[in-house]
């Protein structure tokens, strides 16, 4: 089995990603697994901070990596959080994490009758840290921010992301479901696609 470190050290991006390329008899490892650090993520795009997240990894494992930029654009503030996702609480004075997210988008949505936001997932898979031809894959999901959580599943954005074709949010279906519909599952089938076509 082929390793590729994944240049995250978050265990439901592992967790999500791992079922989806088991297909192509690779191993997932954490970067953090390895002793690798976090790269620096100084871009506004998420193709640039996934390139430079992916070239950071490779460049300390000797390995192939995949990187997942991820975030939420929500129309009504423009796009943003964007890039800055991750880190969207502490701009309202919370600590960082998922929970925390949550509350404060609700916050700064409430009376807010445009509600429509897009979870979007760039992956971008490296030969190796010098690699000239990086393999990108984009996916992307389109929903409305609900008033208040609903669900229990999932991780992140998740449980305000309501899928209109659905008629829930994405912590309310299945994982199957989830990753059939989801903007990280887009992208990882796209991924495996061009790595089946480039790669193997």
């Amino acid at each position: 089995m082929k390793q590729i470190v994944l240049a995250s050290n978050n265990r439901g991006k592992l967790a999500e990603l791992q079922a989806m390329f088991a297909p192509l008899g690779v191993d997932l490892v954490r970067q953090a697994d390895l002793g690798i650090g976090e790269a620096e993520e100084p871009f506004h795009t998420f193709v640039e901070n996934a390139l430079a997240k992916a070239r950071h990894a490779a460049r300390h494992s000797g390995l192939p990596a995949l990187a997942d930029d991820a975030g939420l654009c929500v129309d009504a503030f423009g796009g943003l959080p964007g890039v800055q996702t991750a880190y969207y609480a502490t701009q309202f004075g919370l600590p960082k994490g998922d929970d925390h997210n949550v509350t404060a988008l609700l916050q700064q949505m409430q009376g807010q009758t445009q509600r429509r936001a897009a979870l979007v997932s760039t992956l971008v898979a490296l030969r190796h840290a010098d690699d000239p031809e990086p393999l990108i894959a984009v996916g992307r999901a389109v929903g409305e921010i609900t008033q208040a959580p609903m669900g229990e599943g999932g991780f992140g954005f998740d449980p305000v992301m309501y899928i209109p074709s659905e008629g829930c949010t994405f912590a309310q279906m299945t994982t199957e479901r989830k990753n059939a519909l989801s903007h990280r599952g887009q992208a990882a089938r796209q991924m495996l696609a061009l790595m089946r076509e480039r790669w193997f």
